[in-house]
């Protein structure tokens, strides 16, 4: 099949629809499908046509304050000239999903929206609410939706009144392999954040916990326009010195970084998967995460516990936290993933 994959943006820019576009496409070129990427280069730093690991790459400068939106009115054009079987788009919340629904015509239109129902910021949200009708279209053109988790699809349900049989609930994949033999000195005290550094994943809680577990350290790995604001938060709690910050690492070194800590915490409150929580409990590391929303679906009351975003709830929850030798949460690999998809393009 010659598919074409639609998303804001593609690697070497990194995130969690980066992450999930790019392990898709290279394992399509590898069972013999002819797959492009078409994706946008806010800042025109990488080439507009590429050639990564047999996947054909093109991008169109966008416009994109605060790496939202991926306005590129010269995508839609574009899209229109590609012949292909399928054309799958990715994203909800940026524009790239509109133009490959304008341009799908004849083609087999497949969207994966990793939607969570609000926009960040409240001008985001407010101006999501200006975009609904147009997203309302994307749903409605489809031939078939990728949800990556129950939540996720009950919110569309929800919202845009979905009929259930349309959907196809594929999550996110790990490399299980990267996870087997990484040797790591756990530190049963160290605390492990990573992701995007915003206000709405809630690392502020993590912090202002921090006074009341004075044998625990925090990394907190990632960048965002949330950081001034956490170091002083940091500062004025007097844990600056038992807070570390990284970013910019390389996959083996983030790997280890997961090996040698004991303990991670999400409290997002917008996700629809959630891979970074996935990492870290394919690394064998205890997990707490915000219990209202997607990352609810990772609980099991052993490896994972869910909490209210609060400093209390987050003091409580690692004091009641236990050793659970010998249990892992199972994960579910992307080339599994991968042969999910394949038949979703295919069904009815």
């Amino acid at each position: 099949m010659k598919i074409i994959q639609v998303c804001p943006r593609y690697f070497p820019d990194i995130g969690g629809v980066e992450t999930h576009v790019r392990e898709i496409a290279e394992r399509l070129v590898k069972k013999g499908h002819k797959v492009e990427v078409v994706c946008t280069d806010p800042c025109g730093v990488h080439p507009k046509n590429d050639f990564i690991n047999g996947v054909s790459v093109t991008r169109f400068r966008s416009f994109a304050p605060h790496y939202a939106y991926f306005f590129a009115p010269k995508m839609a054009p574009y899209l229109k000239t590609l012949d292909a079987e399928i054309l799958h788009a990715h994203g909800y919340h940026a524009f790239p999903a509109l133009f490959a629904m304008m341009a799908a015509r004849n083609k087999r239109f497949i969207f994966t929206p990793h939607y969570h129902g609000k926009g960040h910021t409240p001008l985001r949200n407010m101006l999501l609410t200006f975009y609904n009708p147009l997203g309302r279209a994307i749903f409605n053109r489809a031939n078939r939706i990728i949800s990556v988790s129950e939540y996720e699809k009950n919110l569309i349900i929800g919202k845009f009144c979905i009929p259930e049989e349309r959907f196809s609930v594929i999550p996110n994949g790990l490399n299980l392999s990267e996870f087997k033999g990484i040797i790591g000195a756990k530190d049963p005290h160290r605390i492990l954040h990573v992701g995007r550094i915003e206000q709405y994943k809630g690392i502020q809680h993590v912090i202002g916990a921090l006074p009341e577990l004075p044998e625990f350290t925090f990394t907190i790995i990632g960048k965002g326009p949330y950081e001034h604001s956490l170091q002083q938060l940091a500062a004025d709690k007097g844990v600056s010195d038992r807070v570390t910050w990284k970013k910019d690492l390389s996959r083996n070194e983030l790997l280890q970084e997961y090996a040698s800590a004991e303990l991670f915490i999400s409290l997002s409150s917008f996700e629809a998967y959630g891979i970074t929580v996935a990492e870290a409990l394919a690394s064998g590391l205890q997990v707490i995460v915000n219990k209202n929303g997607a990352l609810e679906e990772f609980v099991d009351g052993t490896t994972c516990i869910g909490i209210e975003p609060s400093v209390k709830d987050v003091i409580g929850a690692i004091r009641l936290l236990k050793p659970c030798q010998g249990y892992q949460k199972r994960i579910m690999d992307w080339n599994e993933v991968v042969e999910r998809i394949i038949e979703t393009y295919s069904s009815g």
